[in-house]
């Protein structure tokens, strides 16, 4: 049932960014004089569907996307299929219109989706938003892993507090996330508090398989129990929010005889990756309650996602940001979706670098589509507000990218169209029929091909889970 509500949540965002593109195409049209013969909200054979004026509205079986039909659409596969010598194109059709029209009408799909977008983040920012994140103050990986990792070699230490990366301030772990993430093999100039003193340190952050700048570091946060979820391992094995675990044993076999190990649990982290790289046996925890050292036995743990759920929640930050007048809320989401614009290019960048893993990196509709609703039913689990947030910040997000994948220098889509247009206007005549034909097929082979491999990610994506 919950994979149920995702992929219908997943579908109605989708559906959403799709038909705002599909409506900034419709509005143009209709004001340069290009008349729409059918707008449709979703694909598929039409259930619902009518006329009003010389428009069909039509609602789709298929509920994700749309489409806006224009007047002249199939000229150019009229011309190909029939043969024709040329294209005549009628008063009111897309090709009678002058290139700057069309110009205009193929970019307005673009501009809908980013303007879309300003709305949703000026809507969010402000009302304010809550924000769950750790403290600044982080643990190193080679610490649980025995590897070497760019914090080591930069100087970091276990306990050290991240208060400034390239003289942007830093108050929480989320910060540090941010400014690594957006900045791989780049020099990271960091100031940090290490016993009481501020030191400056330089790092330098690998590049993950996706893209991504990593350091090799994680949040220190206690191993001090928040919360224990309803029907879990934990609940099962009597731990109660307070507890403060110390330890973990597991008893595994060593040529033939029971040997147990037991780890110390200074932070979190060290406790999370224990379960995380083992089989999932039973384990003892040694905590303490109330000034008691006491010890429970750990069963049947369940796994979501290829990691261990023991429904064990530790503490965080939870902070509200502040209510924004319309002016300052406008100005802010602004900033935010240029700022999100110009990282979705530099992300599309480093897709053509050869350290990034394309299967992991390139994501299809099923699981953008799967991603969004679990984002959202995820955020609707803590409370209304929270989901609501939570699914307009990654529909803003989705809507920026469907701008600039629309954007892009390819055949058929609205980039492409563009650049022909404009060819159209420098070369001061319309460009022949069959070089269009040959462009849009063009484009179609890249779209298809670019689709059937971000359906195979998709494949492995699930398969996998």
């Amino acid at each position: 049932m919950d994979t149920i509500v995702r992929v219908a949540l997943g579908l109605l965002g989708l559906g959403i960014v799709v038909f705002v593109h599909e409506l900034g195409h419709f509005i143009a049209a209709r004001l340069s004089g290009i008349d729409v013969e059918a707008f449709s909200i979703g694909w598929g054979s039409p259930i619902l569907k009518k006329k009003i004026g010389s428009v069909e509205y039509r609602l789709g079986f298929f509920p994700a996307g749309g489409y806006c039909k224009m007047r002249g659409d199939g000229d150019y596969e009229d011309f190909w299929n029939n043969k024709k010598k040329g294209i005549e194109p009628a008063p009111g059709t897309m090709f009678a219109a002058s290139p700057w029209k069309r110009i205009s009408t193929v970019f307005a799909g673009p501009l809908f989706n980013f303007l879309f977008a300003v709305v949703v983040l000026s809507v969010i920012l402000g009302r304010g938003i809550e924000i769950q994140t750790l403290e600044n103050t982080i643990v190193l990986l080679s610490d649980i892993d025995g590897q070497s990792y760019p914090a080591d070699q930069g100087g970091l230490e276990s306990g050290d507090r991240i208060i400034e990366i390239n003289g942007r301030q830093i108050s929480t772990y989320r910060d540090i996330q941010e400014n690594i993430a957006l900045n791989p093999s780049r020099d990271l100039s960091m100031s940090v508090i290490r016993r009481g003193e501020t030191i400056q340190l330089t790092i330098h952050p690998f590049m993950d398989s996706t893209g991504i700048g990593r350091i090799g570091v994680y949040p220190w946060t206690r191993p001090h129990i928040e919360a224990v979820r309803q029907d879990s391992a934990a609940e099962r094995a009597g731990l109660l929010p307070g507890d403060m675990i110390l330890a973990v044993s597991r008893s595994s076999q060593i040529d033939g005889e029971t040997v147990a190990e037991t780890t110390d649990v200074p932070y979190t982290v060290a406790f999370l990756k224990i379960f995380q790289n083992e089989e999932m046996a039973d384990f003892i925890l040694e905590y303490e309650r109330n000034g008691t050292i006491e010890t429970a036995e750990l069963h049947n743990i369940e796994i979501m996602s290829g990691f261990p759920n023991l429904g064990i929640e530790f503490p965080s930050l939870r902070f509200h940001t502040p209510k924004l007048s319309p002016p300052a809320a406008l100005a802010a989401g602004t900033k935010d979706a240029i700022r999100t614009f110009i990282v979705s290019v530099r992300s599309l960048a480093l897709l053509f670098n050869r350290d990034i893993d394309l299967t992991q990196a390139i994501s299809g509709p099923a699981r953008i589509t799967y991603m969004m609703g679990d984002i959202a039913a995820g955020g609707f689990q803590e409370s209304i507000a929270t989901g609501f947030s939570s699914a307009l910040n990654f529909l803003a997000l989705i809507s920026i990218a469907l701008c600039l994948m629309n954007l892009l220098p390819i055949p058929i889509v609205d980039g492409g169209m563009i650049i022909m247009y404009l060819a159209e206007i420098i070369l001061r005549k319309p460009i022949h029929p069959k070089a269009v034909s040959i462009f849009q097929t063009a484009g179609v082979v890249i779209i298809v091909g670019l689709m059937m491999f971000a359906v195979f990610n998709d494949i492995r994506f699930f398969t996998n889970r």
